[in-house]
């Protein structure tokens, strides 16, 4: 493998490792406060049912 598709490899990982790091846990209360913010339109129906069980029914 060449070291420039080792620095690509390197460089996608650590973007996806940065990206997935920044969001809150699923039920938690930043996660709660982030959906309240979003547009219900933009919310998946996952989401949804999410929202509504740990964030309405607790």
């Amino acid at each position: 493998m060449s070291i420039i598709k080792k620095s690509a490899l390197s460089a996608l990982v650590i973007t996806l490792f940065t990206l997935t790091a920044c969001t809150p846990e699923v039920g938690s209360d930043a996660w709660c406060t982030d959906m309240k913010e979003k547009s219900k339109a933009d919310w998946t129906a996952n989401q949804t049912s999410d929202f509504a069980k740990n964030c309405v029914f607790k």
